[in-house]
């Protein structure tokens, strides 16, 4: 318990302290043009023409005292948002807001050339429905699985046994890795301190040599591996044998933090590593494992060093992994709210060295655009890794176990496809103890899923994701006055699923807003069928909400109550009557609160076996 305090304290006051500062450059962007509002029930949607150059925009709000804030979004490590609209979400009815937006060309940016300002105040009318038009024969493209990969506890818990209230804290774990690959679509799981002294991976001999044994990690890969499942590599933390200070450390397993006290020792560790790895599981599976250098050295809390550290860190893992062979993948910086990705670009550019991906993390707001500063450099076209992303980055934050992170999910899915190549979130189990493990069942972890597997509102959202046709259809329609978002697609048997979700990144407004609760009118046209079987699946404060189901007095189920959550931990699905298209359309209208998501799906009658909700 004094480890927990300890590390929960240093943890709280230097998680935001940076390691070592960075020159933003100062040369602006043009200012935006075109900036336009729109009025809705609840919000004002803000929209823009993109600006060349810019990963990101600054939205500005003046309110009704005339103090003009830089929106945050509550527990967004990062203010800037992509994209060219935004959604501004709790307001005051009857009051007059001015907007400004500014185009960044960095994610620690602060500032940039503003827009002219628009002025506007919430409706106070009735909402219209939100009108979505599918077109069932136009596909546009294929479905992109950014939740192919997830974060995690730290691997080595797949060799625990069970903790203080008896939970199997190894079995459960690998549990929920199971189940990421075989419902989520989970390829790929990446995870913190490989590299720790519990793995025993580095001691020095009395001659003075370092003598590396990789065998823990090789019990840790065996089993993902026949999971399904592959890591990503994170190369963290540094083994004491090797550390120039291993007093130094983080979380409640003491993590060191620290550089290695020789550089050539760093490069030596990283070469036979990848040696075993390539030695044991062949270079045609390691090769496609991608090499991440560190975690987040950016945050004091990560890294001891200097910013040069690290990219001395960095280039002596890059050279080692690529001289035992090319094909190999390496990359970071795994840098906290989006930062030092320009710096290790520039960096990789200017000493030539391999940078085969990017890597960067941010909670609490949807993904930049980074591909404008990676060509800049000469990068264009690298794979980017979102490594950590969630709802928000607080632990035991109430953000977690509420609803809220399902539209989340599927906001961040949405606004990121086909410009990065993975949003990896943080993280799978709430099996999870860098400040120390759960205190009670629904603590508010950033798991997927709770301790003893039960599936949170967010795992019903990368659930709804996963469960889409692979084919993407033609949806358009008119919710600029509402924060409703949606997906439409087709699978194989040209069964029809449309993903609706209605939601915020501002945590303010976690539980719930009435005033954005929407009617959505959903038309298709071109449906092939004769008759289509309907229903409706449901993620919201009643619906497939399994935290609601456990009074909140109650720290652990007894085997009652667990029976009972287990018999309700399933996705909701009402069935609608069937459905006959006129000449090829059809119309539903449904009810979508705030904060939810709804997928309603229509289904070819036919003799097959109906659609059977994940139990």
């Amino acid at each position: 318990m004094a480890d927990e305090i300890d590390a929960r304290r240093d943890w709280e006051l230097r998680v935001y302290e940076r390691s070592d500062g960075v020159h933003v450059d100062s040369d602006q962007l043009p200012a935006l043009e075109h900036l336009r509002a729109v009025a809705g029930s609840g919000c004002i949607t803000l929209l823009w023409n993109p600006v060349p150059g810019a990963i990101g925009y600054l939205v500005e709000c003046t309110g009704k005292d005339g103090s003009s804030t830089v929106l945050r979004h509550g527990e967004s490590d990062v203010p800037a948002v992509p994209g060219d609209r935004f959604v501004v979400t709790g307001l005051d009815d009857g009051v007059e807001y001015r907007f400004r937006v500014a185009a960044v060309r960095a994610p620690e940016a602060r500032d940039g050339a503003w827009s002219d300002p628009v002025q506007i105040a919430t409706s106070i009318a009735d909402p219209d429905p939100v009108e979505l038009h599918v077109k069932a024969g136009q596909v546009v493209g294929r479905l992109q699985r950014l939740w192919s990969m997830v974060g995690s506890e730290r691997l080595s818990q797949l060799t625990m046994g069970s903790d203080e209230h008896g939970n199997d804290i190894g079995g459960e774990f690998h549990e929920a890795l199971r189940i990421a690959h075989d419902d989520l679509g989970v390829r790929w799981v990446r995870a913190h301190a490989i590299f720790h002294d519990d793995l025993g991976v580095a001691e020095r001999a009395e001659d003075g040599q370092l003598v590396f044994d990789f065998s823990g990690i090789d019990v840790i890969y065996d089993s993902l591996l026949a999971i399904g499942v592959r890591p990503v590599v994170e190369l963290s933390f540094m083994p004491r044998a090797l550390a120039l200070d291993p007093s130094k450390t983080v979380f409640t397993y003491r993590g060191i933090i620290s550089p290695p006290r020789d550089w050539r020792e760093w490069g030596q560790l990283i070469s036979e590593f990848v040696q075993h790895l390539v030695s044991r599981y062949g270079i045609n599976e390691v090769a496609t494992w991608p090499f991440e250098v560190w975690n987040e050295p950016n945050l004091e809390v990560f890294w001891t060093g200097s910013k040069e550290d690290y990219l001395h860190l960095y280039e002596v893992a890059a050279r080692a992994i690529k001289a035992v062979d090319t094909r190999l993948q390496v990359g970071g910086p795994s840098s906290a709210a989006s930062e030092w990705v320009e710096l290790l670009a520039r960096f990789t550019q200017e000493v030539d060295c391999p940078l085969d991906f990017v890597t960067t993390h941010t909670y609490g707001n949807l993904p930049l655009d980074f591909r404008p500063i990676l060509a800049q450099y000469g990068h264009e076209g690298v794979p980017i890794y979102w490594t950590e992303w969630g709802v928000g980055s607080t632990h035991f934050g109430p953000v977690h176990d509420s609803v809220s992170g399902a539209p989340f999910v599927l906001s961040g899915y949405q606004s990121a496809s086909k410009r990065i190549d993975a949003l990896s979130y943080w993280v799978i189990s709430d099996h999870f103890e860098e400040l120390g493990r759960p205190p009670r069942l629904f603590h508010d972890g950033f798991g997927l899923l709770s301790v003893g597997n039960l599936r949170k509102p967010r795992y019903w959202a990368v659930h709804l994701a996963e469960h889409q046709g692979e084919e993407t259809l033609e949806l358009d329609g008119t919710p600029y006055d509402s924060s409703v978002e949606a997906m439409a697609s087709r699978h194989q048997d040209g069964m029809i699923d449309v993903v609706i979700w209605n939601g915020s990144i501002n945590t303010e407004i976690m539980h719930g807003d009435p005033r954005l609760d929407r009617a959505v009118r959903v038309t298709f046209a071109e449906l092939a069928a004769a008759m289509y079987d309907v229903s409706i699946a449901r993620v919201d404060q009643e619906h497939s909400n399994i935290v609601a189901h456990l009074p909140q007095s109650t720290q652990w189920p007894d085997e009652k109550q667990w029976e009972e959550l287990r018999r309700l931990d399933r996705l909701f699905v009402e069935e609608r009557e069937s459905l006959a298209p006129t000449e090829g359309r059809a119309e539903i209208t449904l009810v979508l609160s705030h904060p939810g998501v709804v997928r309603l799906r229509l289904a070819p009658t036919v003799d097959r076996e109906r659609f059977v909700p994940v139990s």
